[in-house]
């Protein structure tokens, strides 16, 4: 699909056998990228295999036990970058923060612990990669944030991560413009409901039929998307939230 040689990637939050991150990191590597993850709350013992995983694809590959909501974690993530791989390419901001609030039960707290991981550190991995990468003989760089369709319709009981998900998408065409000269280009993808760690026989059961394509979307269906966007093909896509969520139908 494009040149992914020599390339460095950033994936936040791939701390389960199941999760969307780690669907990412595999898909990148099998592209041929050196890998760095980051992750939270993970089981030592599976993080230890999947690295080696990763690095049996004969690319490398680094990790970070690391809370997101620290006000340095930006500058520790790229700085530690820099020191086991190199100077990354391509930055990944999948990792999010999420609990069930609605009006009865936001607080300042809930909003605070929210937007410490899901806006603030987005919004400096961002531009701390930026910068890093204008000084840098690197070609050309990507961007790619997650959000989850807040602009598309309501998501009830989840208020502190709506509006903070939701600020994603006005950061990243924003931040597009910015970097375009540079060639580095910020996209966001809303891969809809992902059937990942969160999701019971319940939940699916809800969901399925709102599905015209019979399934519900998978790690993987994301981990897709993501290498078409970090790819050479996606070199003219910039400023865009991109809905890919298998026609999923809301309401």
């Amino acid at each position: 699909m494009g040149n992914f040689q020599n390339n460095i990637a950033i994936i936040t939050g791939a701390s389960h056998p199941s999760d969307i991150g780690t669907a990412i990191c595999r898909k990148l590597a099998a592209d041929g990228v050196n890998i760095f993850f980051t992750h939270w709350h993970a089981n030592p013992e599976w993080i230890d295999e999947f690295k080696n995983e990763i690095l049996s694809m004969g690319v490398s590959s680094e990790e970070m036990t690391i809370d997101l909501s620290d006000r340095q974690a930006a500058k520790t993530i790229l700085h530690t970058v820099v020191e086991k791989l190199g100077i990354p390419s391509i930055l990944v901001n999948n990792a999010a923060h999420s609990t069930q609030d609605g009006y009865l039960l936001l607080d300042a707290q809930t909003l605070d612990e929210h937007y410490a991981v899901n806006m603030r550190s987005t919004f400096l991995l961002c531009v701390e990669f930026a910068r890093l990468f204008q000084n840098s003989n690197l070609q050309s760089g990507r961007i790619i944030n997650m959000t989850s369709g807040q602009d598309l319709g309501p998501m009830v009981g989840e208020l502190a991560y709506v509006s903070t998900k939701g600020a994603i998408s006005a950061f990243t065409r924003s931040l597009a413009q910015e970097l375009a000269p540079f060639d580095i280009t910020v996209n966001a993808v809303n891969p809809g409901p992902t059937d990942s760690t969160w999701m019971n026989d319940e939940i699916r059961n809800y969901l399925l039929p709102k599905f015209p394509m019979g399934r519900i979307g998978t790690p993987d269906d994301v981990a897709r998307m993501i290498s078409f966007l970090a790819s050479d093909e996606a070199k003219w896509i910039t400023g865009q939230i991109l809905h890919s969520e298998g026609g999923f139908l809301r309401g």
